[in-house]
């Protein structure tokens, strides 16, 4: 795996955001049986302000969000509930899963109102932004249920607990 990450904001530095990639990218292709593959991901550590830019530029949502994702191929399943299609190297040989960007203030807000620990919630939206590189979804109930097992599944193995569950 080659995790290419790129700090716009310096507070990422102190919440090491590279290590967080790492484990989140390398449990995450572990569990699908993607690890022995040359996959390359790119995180871009930011603020609320950069992300909100790029939201309003790529989903037309004029806000910051947590993490968006941009996946280099289309994996998506066509029919809800199964499984995307596994990636693979295109014909130049490129292995890229694609780019995530993750923005420092809504994940410490978002952690602080869940009463979790920052590099938990942190964890927990690589491993997401991860699965959206992979084809996984949750616009669709069937797909929803699929990534969220995926995601409790990935975050167990790492000693996190379910993400899901109300406290």
């Amino acid at each position: 795996m080659i995790l290419d990450v790129i700090i716009e904001d310096s507070r990422w530095n102190d919440a090491d955001l590279e290590k967080h990639a790492k484990v989140a990218a390398q449990a995450t292709l572990l569990h699908l049986g993607l690890s022995d593959g040359a996959w390359e991901i790119s995180v871009m550590g930011c603020g609320d302000t950069r992300i909100a830019v790029l939201n309003a530029e790529f989903r037309n949502k004029d806000s910051a969000t947590n993490v968006l994702s941009w996946p280099a191929q289309d994996l998506s399943a066509d029919v809800e509930g199964n499984a995307p299609l596994l990636p693979e190297a295109d014909f130049m040989g490129d292995t890229s899963l694609g780019d995530i960007a993750i923005a420092y203030e809504t994940c410490l807000r978002e952690a602080a109102e869940a009463g979790k620990e920052f590099s938990d919630h942190l964890t927990h939206l690589l491993v997401h932004g991860i699965l959206h590189l992979l084809g996984y979804d949750h616009v669709r109930d069937g797909d929803a249920t699929i990534m969220e097992t995926l995601e409790v599944e990935v975050l167990c193995k790492l000693g996190i607990s379910d993400p899901y569950t109300i406290k």
